[in-house]
Parts: structure tokens; C-alpha cells; sequence
């Protein structure tokens, strides 16, 4: 079973390809306009050990807001793709990643019911150029357009740039447990038969 999934998105603000394989190798080609986003997206996947392919072209003379948000809304329509009916899967996944001071957690749900929380006091507002309140942008819009329950939780940390590197981090390893296949698993993980 091939779990991929290839999005294209195109906006008056975006122009968006991406192609995303659950099973991967860590392999990411990113020209995202993004630096920071790029950055962390190769993080993402050398952690889930994933394939992520993203080519945008958006709006970034105005800012990143746009770019990154498309990015989300399309890495979480691929995922949602790539997992099909999700037979086998585990469908929870935790991890918790340090970097350095900092320390991350994830904790994820594939059950098809979309929530999103973020609990993270970044002292920073920008790391470079980049707005920190992007990354509860981009993980929402994840979150929402997966259809996953994503809990993220910094527990600690003053380096805005660690804290969201740790973040991303365990975002990978808490999707690559998630989306595992458990032998044991017959059909869907769910008592209600559907995911």
C-alpha cells in the first residue's frame, strides 16, 4: 500500500505544490519562500520520517502569513489522502522532544474529529523574519484540514527559536507513531468501526 498524496493549491495568493509520503526515508525537497517554515518543515520530516516535496510561490513582499497557511491547509489534505481509510493504524501517537532549554510535546489523534490546542508562551514575536504567531496558523489549518486532534504543548523553554524547533520535532515523531501500522489492529482502530 502506497501511503502518498500529491496537493496542488493555487490561490490569488499562493501557488502551491506538494507531495507527501507517510512512508519515507526523511527526504525533503523544500522551496518554500519561507526560510523559517522550510527549516522547520525539514525538521517535521526528517523526524516522521517522511517524504515532503513543497514548491510555493506566494505573496511574501506582504508577509509569510499566506504561504505558510496554504502550506498547512495542503500538507493536512495530503495526509489526509495518503491515510485513505486508515486500516491498521495505530491512530495516537506522544512525543516529547527537548532542544536544549526548551521542552515540546505532541499528542495526536487520526479519529477524524478536528481540534486544535496550543499551549506555548513564545518570548518572542518574530524569530528572523518570521511572525511566531504563524505556527499556531499553520498547525490549525494542519489540524483542520487532516481531520486530526492536535495537542501541542511547550512546557518550558526561552528560546522562542529551540521552543518551535522542538515543536516541530515531536510533531514528525508523534505523526510517525501515529500513523505506524499495528499488526494487531483489524480494520480501523475505533469501536465505531470508522475512522
Amino acid at each position: 500500500m502506497t501511503r502518498q498524496a500529491k496537493v496542488e493549491r493555487k490561490t490569488n495568493e499562493t501557488d502551491i505544490k506538494l507531495d507527501f509520503s507517510v512512508d519515507g526515508e526523511g527526504i525533503s525537497k523544500l522551496d518554500t519562500g519561507v526560510p523559517f517554515m522550510s527549516h522547520m518543515l525539514d525538521l517535521f520530516t526528517q523526524h516522521g520520517k517522511f517524504n515532503l516535496t513543497v514548491n510555493a510561490n506566494g505573496d511574501t513582499e506582504i508577509d509569510d502569513h499566506h504561504t505558510t497557511e496554504d502550506i498547512g491547509i495542503c500538507l493536512g489534505q495530503a495526509l489526509r489522502e495518503a491515510l485513505g481509510d486508515k486500516k491498521g493504524i495505530k491512530r495516537y501517537g506522544n512525543a516529547f522532544v527537548p532542544m536544549d532549554e526548551a521542552l515540546a510535546q505532541v499528542v495526536i489523534d487520526l479519529g477524524n474529529r478536528p481540534h486544535f490546542e496550543l499551549k506555548a508562551d513564545f518570548p518572542s514575536s518574530r524569530v528572523g523574519t518570521f511572525d511566531t504567531e504563524l505556527v499556531h496558523e499553520f498547525l490549525w489549518k494542519l489540524a483542520l484540514e487532516a481531520r486530526i486532534n492536535l495537542h501541542v504543548i511547550v512546557h518550558y523553554g526561552h528560546n522562542t527559536h529551540h521552543m518551535i524547533e522542538a515543536v516541530f520535532k515531536a510533531l514528525g515523531r508523534a505523526l510517525d507513531e501515529a500513523t505506524m501500522i499495528d499488526p494487531r489492529v483489524k480494520g480501523v482502530p475505533s469501536t465505531k468501526g470508522m475512522l
